[in-house]
Formats: C-alpha cells, sequence, structure tokens
C-alpha cells in the first residue's frame, strides 16, 4: 500500500493499493486497445476533450487543491493556482495546438518538395514528482492526448491522491477508456514498463539519480526518452539592477513550495558593490517569511513534503557547515507538528562542497559575491547542472553576456524564473535534455514523418539518391 502522509500533522490520510503484475498488464493492454483508435480520432475530437478537461479542473479546482495541499504539504493558496494553471494548459494546447501540428514544407527546387507530418506513435509513460503534483503531470498529458498518443502514469508514492483526481477528471471529461490512466506502481515496476513494446517513450521529472536510472532503461530499449532533473539555478545582481525588485523575487524563489521547486533560485550571486545591501534587505525579507499551516491564508510557507525531505535537507546544511559554509540563520524545525524548517541563509560556502554538486531541495538559499559579470558567469557554470537561471540588470550589454554564457536551457532577465505553457521547458548537462511545453513538447513523441514529393515523372526520374 501506499500511504499518504499530511506533512503539517505528521497524520496518515489515506492508504493506496499498489498495482499487482496483472493489473498492470490490463492497463497495458487497455492502452494500447485505446491508441488504435484515438490515432485516428478528429483533431476536432481531441481539442474538444482538452476543453472539457479544462472544465473539470475549473469545476473542481478547491477539491483538487485541497488534495494537493494535504498531501505534500503546499499552501493552499499556491495550490488552488497550480491547479488554475493546469486549466489554463489544457486550453492553451487546445487554442493552439491545431496549429503547432499543420505539417510543414520544405521546397526542394527542380526535385518537388518535402513535407513533414506530426504523427503519434502510441503510450507514452511519465514518471512525476510529488513537488507539483498536477502540473508537472499535466506538461506531459495536455500535449500527449492532442497528439494522439495516450498517456500512462506512474506518479510518486506521497502524492496517489492527487493521481487518482487526475484520472477521475479526464474520465469526467468523457476521455475513452485507456486515454489516460494512473499506474499506481513503485519504482521497482518501471524498467519492465520501459522495456515493454507496447510502451514508445518515457518522460521523467526528478532527481538525477533517477534520470539516470530510467535513461539507462530507455537506452537499452531504444526508446525515446525526455529528462528534467535537477538544477541549482544561479539568481544573479548587477549593480544596475533595481535591488527593491529583486530582493523580493529572491525571496519568492527560494521559499516558494518551500524551496522544492527545480527553478528555485538556489544560488544568489551578488556583485561585490551591492552584496552586503543585498545581503541586509534578502536577510530581514527571509526572516520575516511566515511558516506555519498551509491552510492559513497568512502563512507565506507551509512544511516541506515529508519528514524525510526535511531531514535531507538538515543533513545538507550540516556537511556545509563542516565543509565550512557559514549558517547566518535558520534551517530550524519550528515547534510545529509537521515537517516544517525555517528559511536560512548559508555563505562562504566552499568550491568543494557537496552543495555545489547537489539540489539544495528546502528552503536554504547560498550567498556568493563576484568582483565582476566575468567571475559571476564562473560561479554560476561551475556546477554540473544547467536548468534556469534569473539574471538582474539594467546594462543591456551585461545582459546579452549571460543570456549568451550562462550555461542553462532557460533566462529569465530581471524576473523571477518560471514556467508557461506557451514556451519550452528545459535544460541542458545534468539537468537533463529534451523538452516539455510549448511547440517542442508537443513534438517530442510524435514521429516527424517526411513525405517526398516530385513536380513530375521526369524530375523523380532525375533523383540522385
Amino acid at each position: 500500500m501506499f500511504k499518504s502522509v499530511n506533512p503539517a500533522t505528521g497524520r496518515q490520510i489515506a492508504t493506496h493499493p499498489r498495482l499487482g503484475a496483472d493489473e498492470i498488464e490490463t492497463k497495458l493492454a487497455r492502452a494500447a486497445q485505446a491508441y488504435a483508435a484515438w490515432r485516428l480520432t478528429p483533431l476536432s475530437e481531441r481539442v474538444a476533450l482538452l476543453g472539457r478537461i479544462a472544465d473539470q479542473y475549473d469545476a473542481n479546482q478547491d477539491r483538487l487543491a485541497r488534495m494537493a495541499t494535504a498531501e505534500m504539504g503546499k499552501t493552499l493558496a499556491s495550490a488552488v493556482a497550480e491547479v488554475g494553471k493546469c486549466a489554463a494548459a489544457f486550453r492553451h494546447y487546445a487554442t493552439h495546438g491545431p496549429a503547432m501540428l499543420e505539417p510543414q514544407r520544405f521546397p526542394l527546387g527542380e526535385a518537388g518538395s518535402a513535407e513533414v507530418c506530426f504523427c503519434p506513435q502510441g503510450p507514452v509513460l511519465a514518471i512525476m514528482p510529488w513537488n507539483f503534483p498536477y502540473w508537472q503531470a499535466v506538461r506531459f498529458l495536455a500535449p500527449t492526448i492532442l497528439a494522439g498518443n495516450v498517456a500512462l502514469l506512474k506518479h510518486a508514492s506521497i502524492v496517489q491522491g492527487v493521481a487518482g483526481l487526475m484520472e477521475e477528471m479526464a474520465t469526467a471529461a468523457g476521455a475513452p477508456e485507456g486515454v489516460f490512466q494512473n499506474l499506481a506502481i513503485g519504482s521497482d515496476a518501471v524498467a519492465d514498463l520501459i522495456a515493454d513494446p507496447r510502451v514508445v517513450a518515457v518522460t521523467l521529472t526528478g532527481s538525477e539519480g533517477a534520470g539516470i536510472a530510467v535513461a539507462e532503461a530507455a537506452g537499452r530499449n531504444l526508446k525515446k526518452v525526455v529528462l528534467e532533473l535537477g538544477g541549482s539555478d544561479p539568481f544573479i545582481v548587477m549593480p544596475s539592477a533595481d535591488l527593491d525588485k529583486a530582493v523580493k523575487a529572491a525571496v519568492q524563489g527560494r521559499i516558494q513550495n518551500s524551496g522544492q521547486s527545480c527553478i528555485c533560485a538556489k544560488r544568489m550571486i551578488v556583485h561585490a558593490d551591492v552584496y552586503d545591501d543585498f545581503l541586509d534587505r534578502f536577510a530581514a525579507a527571509m526572516r520575516a517569511v511566515k511558516v506555519g499551516d498551509p491552510l492559513d491564508p497568512e502563512v507565506a510557507m507551509g512544511p516541506l513534503s515529508s519528514f524525510e525531505q526535511r531531514d535531507t535537507v538538515l543533513e545538507q546544511i550540516e556537511e556545509a557547515k563542516r565543509q565550512g559554509a557559514t549558517l547566518l540563520f535558520g534551517g530550524e524545525q519550528p515547534d510545529l507538528p509537521g515537517a516544517y524548517l525555517t528559511p536560512g541563509i548559508l555563505t562562504n560556502v566552499p568550491p568543494t562542497s557537496p552543495l555545489m554538486a547537489e539540489e539544495i531541495f528546502g528552503p536554504i538559499a547560498m550567498l556568493f559575491r563576484a568582483t565582476d559579470i566575468d567571475e559571476a558567469i564562473t560561479l554560476a557554470n561551475a556546477i554540473p547542472f544547467g536548468l534556469g537561471s534569473s539574471v538582474w540588470t539594467a546594462d543591456r550589454q551585461e545582459e546579452e553576456r549571460f543570456v549568451r554564457d550562462i550555461e542553462v536551457g532557460m533566462v529569465a532577465v530581471n524576473q523571477m524564473l518560471a514556467s508557461s505553457p506557451q514556451a519550452p521547458f528545459g535544460g541542458i548537462k545534468r539537468s537533463g535534455h529534451g523538452r516539455e511545453l510549448g511547440p517542442f513538447g508537443l513534438h517530442e513523441f510524435m514521429n516527424l514523418k517526411t513525405v517526398f514529393q516530385v513536380k513530375g515523372a521526369d524530375a523523380a526520374e532525375a533523383q540522385v539518391e
């Protein structure tokens, strides 16, 4: 059984049975059968389904949000916003997706032309995390349905209630049986699923270790894989930046979702000329963050997702201190019954610290001083990750340097980095490969089928391979 434990109270709220081998086989057979029909379903009907699913998310917003808050501890306001963002993503693909699926024509001169058609391929397996339990899954689900593929979701063990509700929303919207199925399975069942010939591709959002395991399994079976893994995103502040806005974004970027976001600002790299001023303001704002019951509208940050996750962050802090880092404040367990941790700041983190090659999935910021833009970029790139970044400057030349030279998949200029249905999302280096969202996310698991057409018989006879 999977157990749902409310991290705000430490109390078990539900259990969910794991699927057995026969049940997994039934769902795989159902997915294959559903794909055979869904791939031929008119695009207009697939679009209409996306719209109806969006309506279900809107109609059940509070119920969905409360389940996420109960299972992984995010504030209710954050959960409500997440559900709304999911509805917007379904509608985005319903409105703009058909244009993304229009064939693209390439002239070949006298030889005629080539046309690329976007064709579905089959059941896609998604392995998703708990931190944004609806949004992470919808980023895969909406384009999968639109493409004419079918979806299999292996969600994180602690958010099985969310996973069940997602399947319920699709069913209530009229999704044909097998188009979207939740698989209540453990990680030990994933390799066999990837090896199954009925599964054509796999996408994972999660840890570096999980990404390696999934990529190995996909490679052995020659399956397409998209990986969105960890990040330790730099947040760079230059002297020309608006410090008030930068500090506000830095705090929000670090405490958002209790610091449990791949694209949270984790490493604050601040120019020496404004370092002290930034630190004073940032520290005051971080100390002022109200931590407590995620159902309280006055609370800015709830608990971490589990006691295990909290303990992991505490261990990272202690290891950093042993390496010579200074914990200015925070990283404490308040007198509350759940998996709470107060926001904090680490300075003097040495280049040899394990934290330089890890992701702190909690509300602890690392602060670094840079003497100039070159050192800021060097610090930003001196880690194995390359997911996102946020840069703060009013200097156009500095902006161009950051965009060109920071080794990441995404750069936010004078704003906190966030995902959007309209724009591709993903990273490089050990943060993964491939893209979600936007037209690129839609095309990742489609067959880009090239169709060659000639002008006439003479041209065809003149072709040379």
